[in-house]
């Protein structure tokens, strides 16, 4: 699996409201230290030298937005972030373990089920982009410009035209498999047409390039391989007007640190709460690969969805 790992800074740039996430801590007696990392008086940061440790989906890391979000977070705060990339399933895992201290994921159903089972808290909207379907150029299944995405479906299932599923729990795979319930059909009951590739996005998407076929693809990890690639989006999601249910949300969340005491609970946070931030949503907003807009900030709103917080099934703000 891809881990980034950055070194720790010798310094950070500005102070850092305490309020933020309850982690920072001036001296007690107000005057700077030496030792502090940077020191600027008071509001220097007293966690230079700690390490977060961020599981997360492929297609953050696949897409460079990590390497823009992580090096302002770190040169902020004047800690490390260790990223470990793998499929939302694999990355929630790691999570249940206490191998990391916080999550950024893309498929609510895994979201609500961590948070439910205790081992996630203070869950935040982080960013959408969408999926899409993609295929080579001649189209078999003559999906193009399709505005449905249960016929588009019911079509490459017709025509027996070979998929290449990620078949790997991650938060596409768990997408795709909604889809083709949705649109009525049993994956289970497919044959060899329909292809388990088991890898990353970047992988699958370089798999059905080399034999053909289609895929469902994150639309950010399309837009940063395109010119690698020989396929076409044919099913647009609603970034470009498409199929609302192809909408691609994601999601930071915390480690319980009741569940799991040795993990970094107040750095964890002071992560959420900086992506979450005017500067890290800006960060977000203005990244792009090969001129494209990868990514759409979701976490300032003058109307918070407060849903966001809690597992969607939950109608109560008490837990039964």
């Amino acid at each position: 699996m891809p881990i980034q790992r950055r070194r720790v800074l010798a310094s950070t740039a500005g102070g850092l409201a305490a309020g933020l996430a309850g982690c920072v801590a001036g001296d007690d007696d107000g005057a700077g230290s030496d030792d502090a990392g940077g020191s600027d008086g008071a509001n220097s940061p007293a966690i230079v030298g700690e390490e977060l440790t961020l599981t997360t989906t492929t297609s953050t890391y696949d897409t460079g937005l990590l390497d823009e979000l992580n090096a302002a977070f770190e040169e902020r705060y004047g800690v490390a972030v260790l990223t470990v990339s793998e499929g939302t399933g694999a990355a929630l895992e790691h999570a249940r373990n206490g191998d990391s201290d916080v999550v950024m994921v893309h498929a609510r159903d895994l979201e609500d089920e961590f948070m439910e089972d205790g081992y996630g808290v203070n869950r935040r909207d982080l960013m959408f982009n969408d999926f899409v379907i993609v295929g080579e150029s001649d189209d078999p299944a003559d999906i193009a410009g399709a505005d449905d995405t249960e016929a588009a479906l019911s079509a490459l299932a017709e025509t027996e035209s070979t998929f290449v599923s990620r078949g790997d729990n991650s938060g596409t795979h768990t997408k795709e498999r909604d889809l083709w319930e949705q649109a009525g059909l049993t994956v289970e009951e497919f044959g060899e047409w329909y292809v388990d590739g088991g890898g990353g996005m970047g992988e699958i998407l370089s798999q059905t390039n080399l034999q053909g076929g289609y895929t469902l693809a994150d639309r950010a990890t399309f837009l940063d391989m395109r010119s690698e690639l020989d396929l076409e989006i044919h099913v647009e999601g609603p970034v470009e007007d498409g199929p609302e249910e192809l909408v691609n949300p994601y999601g930071l969340v915390a480690v319980n640190p009741a569940v799991h005491d040795h993990v970094a609970y107040d750095l964890a946070m002071a992560y959420i709460g900086f992506l979450t931030s005017p500067e890290g949503q800006a960060i977000i907003d203005e990244y792009t690969s090969n001129g494209e807009r990868l990514f759409f900030a979701d976490a300032l709103s003058e109307d918070p969805n407060f849903q966001q917080y809690v597992p969607e099934e939950w109608g109560g703000s008490h837990r039964d």
